[in-house]
């Protein structure tokens, strides 16, 4: 990692106070100046660096304070993309001052950079699943696919380059298979590839949030492979031009800053969180709140844990062999400098802090907070008791801890518990592994923790 001293920065911050900043930044008259953010609103894991920092208002709030400071009015452009892909081509182009997206496209962010002479760095995470749950891969409600090695010789969409991509590589590997020779592979964007397996033009997608969760939410899909079957970890961050954070320290510690609150926010206020990206994107909010909740499957912490960095490392030889990037300097890449400086002395009690427990929720309508489980047996017993007032019910897979919808995952009934599962071909392997335990319908599994 690139280090400074905090005081190193602070004199910076000093020394250029009047800079203006990079890429479509531009100083108006001297005394204006424009920072260009790069976010993808529906990639919900980058909400406290996007969507959700956006609707708060948390960093223009921020350049507002330092504006009274330096005399300069401060504004800011937000430009919403789909995917990290094209937000890399614009920081490239020095037409993007600081992105966010996952970690697979952070690392074509860094190489682009590096081999166009526009070096980026990783300053901050958005969100985090430490066993790889925020990609799946996900099939029709009427597919007779159960099993991932199924797959050979089917049309799998994907986006190229993605997250999802390399949990889809990884996969099939550990399945036996060659994504580049035994399966056709279509690459498209999340909303062409959703609508590409509706009309059956493929028979599986692989995506990142909150693709498979909103057609699983939506009755369009059911989940064929839970990434954290993977048990790697996959996240989201922040990248800035390398031009831009040197020359204009303040502004991306405002940012981080901002950052910050936006996170706070989100762990303080779950629900309002949820309903304010769903307002902002047309999500439904019960699938932000999947992702983003409470006990969701992403754990948002801006701070850049060893963990992650590690974990970005291993990604680096599935790129290779893609053909992709060449060696990426993970190390030079991450600069956690600037976060640091924004959380201050708390910053060493962040980031050695870890996710929280898996935990089944019920969300019921106009509650302004959800009601928490120790497990799924009990959740569902409330929601059987509240039954015409229940928004959704969340519960997390008793293997991989990923959290699901209640009536859209998987029950086995083994004695007189009750576990839930993301795919079937989990589930069929506890079957096996239990003599004696069974899938039951989600109407069976109500009913039985109604009577328990």
């Amino acid at each position: 990692m690139k280090r400074t001293t905090t005081a190193g920065l602070a004199a910076a911050a000093l020394l250029l106070p009047l800079t203006g900043c990079g890429g479509d930044a531009e100083a108006g008259g001297g005394r204006t100046v424009t920072v260009t953010v790069g976010y993808q609103s529906k990639t919900i894991n980058t909400v406290t660096a996007g969507t959700l920092l956006r609707s708060l208002g948390a960093f223009e709030r921020e350049l507002a304070a330092r504006g009274k400071k330096d005399g300069f009015t401060y504004k800011v452009k937000w430009e919403d993309y789909a995917t990290g892909a094209p937000i890399t081509a614009q920081m490239t182009a020095g037409k993007i001052d600081i992105g966010s997206m996952g970690d697979f496209p952070l690392l074509l962010n860094a190489a682009r950079g590096k081999q166009l002479g526009r070096p980026t760095r990783l300053v901050s995470v958005t969100g985090y699943n430490l066993r790889g749950g925020l990609n799946t891969v996900i099939t029709t409600p009427d597919s007779k696919l159960t099993d991932l090695g199924e797959l050979r010789g089917k049309k799998v969409s994907t986006s190229v380059g993605s997250a999802a991509d390399g949990t889809l590589v990884r996969a099939l590997q550990r399945a036996g298979l060659d994504a580049a020779k035994d399966i056709h592979k279509v690459n498209q964007q999340p909303a062409v590839g959703a609508s590409a397996l509706g009309a059956g033009s493929v028979d599986a997608l692989s995506q990142f949030v909150a693709w498979p969760g909103l057609l699983a939410f939506q009755g369009k899909a059911k989940a064929l492979y839970d990434g954290a079957e993977l048990n790697l970890a996959t996240f989201h961050g922040v990248t800035a031009r390398e031009d831009f954070a040197e020359k204009n320290p303040a502004v991306l510690d405002a940012f981080l800053r901002a950052q910050i609150t936006a996170t706070a926010y989100l762990r303080d206020h779950p629900v309002q969180a949820a309903e304010k990206v769903a307002s902002a994107t047309g999500l439904p909010a019960e699938v932000v709140y999947l992702y983003n909740g409470a006990h969701g499957i992403a754990t948002f912490d801006p701070t850049l844990k060893p963990g992650l960095v590690d974990a970005l490392k291993q990604d680096v030889p599935v790129l290779k062999a893609a053909k992709l990037v060449g060696d990426v300097d993970v190390d030079a890449f991450v600069d956690d400098q600037y976060i640091k400086k924004a959380y201050g002395a708390d910053y060493g009690r962040r980031s050695a802090a870890t996710a929280p427990a898996p935990r089944s929720e019920v969300w019921l309508k106009g509650a302004e907070k959800t009601e928490a489980f120790d497990s799924p047996s009990l959740a569902l017993r409330f929601a059987a008791a509240h039954r015409d007032t229940v928004r959704a019910v969340y519960v997390p897979d008793a293997t991989t801890g990923t959290r699901w919808f209640a009536d859209r995952a998987v029950w086995v009934r083994d004695g007189g518990g009750l576990k839930p599962f993301v795919t079937p071909s989990v589930a069929a392997r506890y079957v096996t592994a239990h003599p004696g335990a069974r899938t039951v319908p989600y109407a069976t599994a109500l009913a039985a923790a109604a009577a328990s």
